[in-house]
Order: structure tokens, then sequence, then C-alpha cells
């Protein structure tokens, strides 16, 4: 399908997603229960024209920021460990397995009672992020054609030259792809940690303010919001990996 067919598709899809909603805010017939697009759009547009509204998206980007950037280096090097070492793999198995099994809000109220408010979302956002981008590398290393490794052996190249010559190379693909889906990810545990935990400037602090006053339109304002601020970092990246991989074709 041309890239034409997948506009209008997609256009339709918005259409009929915005068709749904009206129809249900009609059927419910009270915005305080239900507001329809326009209501919510409309505040929308008047929230991000305040200043509370800029610092709470400052407040939770700069939280989505600093769990990425602490999750995304140690998952790898974890990941890379584990994925050459059976023995590391087994020893890290057993957290991994208590990490998932755990619910998230679990995490957020005991991670509260620890570091408080402002460092609970990171610390949650790092503990959701950091397993799926050491899977990811795990079946990255183990996705590497055992010949390869044989020929590199053969050729008496050191551990460290193999990891970056051989191992490094073929992992991209899986950290790339652990990267996009972490995002969307770290900001959907962000901002739910920041609805429990209420810190200063944050748009999940909205969203409770918002509930707490009966403002519905707003509550789905802040929502609103927030997707926007997930599909645009996401968009940002994948644009951002798309140019790094076209400069090392040039190269």
């Amino acid at each position: 399908m041309g890239s034409r067919k997948q506009y209008w598709w997609s256009l339709a899809g918005v259409v009929t997603f915005l068709a749904v909603w009206e129809i249900g805010a009609r059927v419910s017939g009270s915005y305080l229960i239900f507001p329809g697009p326009v209501l919510v759009i409309r505040r929308f547009f008047t929230l991000v024209q305040t200043g509370r509204f800029l610092g709470a998206l400052g407040g939770s980007f700069l939280r989505v920021l600093l769990g990425i950037l602490l999750s995304v280096p140690l998952g790898v090097a974890v990941g890379i460990l584990a994925g050459l070492d059976k023995r590391v793999n087994a020893f890290l198995a057993p957290l991994f397995s208590v990490i998932a099994a755990t619910p998230v809000m679990s995490v957020i109220l005991i991670a509260f009672l620890v570091f408080g408010s402002e460092r609970t979302p990171v610390f949650t956002a790092f503990l959701m992020v950091f397993p799926v981008m050491a899977a990811n590398t795990i079946v990255g290393i183990r996705s590497v054609d055992p010949k390869l490794r044989e020929l590199f052996t053969l050729y008496g190249l050191s551990r460290q030259e193999t990891i970056r010559r051989l191992y490094i190379p073929a992992i991209m693909p899986f950290i790339l792809g652990g990267m996009r889906s972490s995002l969307s990810l770290c900001w959907k545990v962000v901002v739910a940690s920041e609805v429990l935990v209420q810190p200063l400037l944050a748009l999940g602090t909205g969203m409770q303010r918002a509930k707490a006053q009966l403002e519905t339109p707003e509550l789905f304002a802040w929502t609103l919001a927030t997707v926007i601020a997930a599909a645009f970092t996401e968009w940002a990246v994948s644009t951002l990996l798309r140019s790094g991989k076209k400069g090392r074709f040039r190269k």
C-alpha cells in the first residue's frame, strides 16, 4: 500500500475515533461524566497557554529522560553480560521474574516510602524499562551466528574485539527496537507514578487535581497532553535513529 493510501486510511481512523467519542459523549448526557472531543480540545488549548502546564510538561519530560538515561545503558550492559555468560543470566533470571510479576502500583507505593514524591517516578520508570532493554540485548546476543563466533575465535581476536566488532553491530537493531517501545512505556509509568505520589510539577499531578475538582474535561485535556508528548518524543527519537542509520550508510 502506498504512502498516500496509508495517509487516507489513517485520517479515516482518526475521524472514526472522534465520531465514536462524540457519540459516546452524547449518550452519556453529561460532560462531567464523559465530555466530547470539541470540549476537551478547547480545554486543552486553554490549558497549554498557562504557566502551570509548561512547568508540568517540563517536569514530566525530565523524569522520562532521566528514566531512559539510567535504564538504557545499564540494561544494555547487563544484557551483554547475561547474553555472553549463562551463569550471569541464571543469576539475574529470578530478579527479572520478580520485577515482571510485581504490580506497578506496588512498586510506586514502596518507592514513595523510600525515595519521596520527586524521585519515585524516575525510579519506577527505571525499574520497568531496565528489564526490557536487558531482555532485548540478550536476544540480540543469542541471535549471532555461531559460525561467526567460531571464526572470530579462530582468528584469535580478543573478547573485547569480538564484542566491539561482532556483538555490538548484531544487537543494535534489538537495542533500537527496545528504546522505541520503552519510550511509550516510560511515559505511562512516569505519569501513573505522578498521579499517585503527586510531585510539584507533573502532568500526573494535574490529572489528579482535575479529578479531585470534578473537572472532567480538564482531566481529559491533561491526558491528551500526555499522549501528544509521548507521541512527539517517540517520533523525535525514531527520526534521530533513521538519520543516524543514513549517516552510517553514507560513510
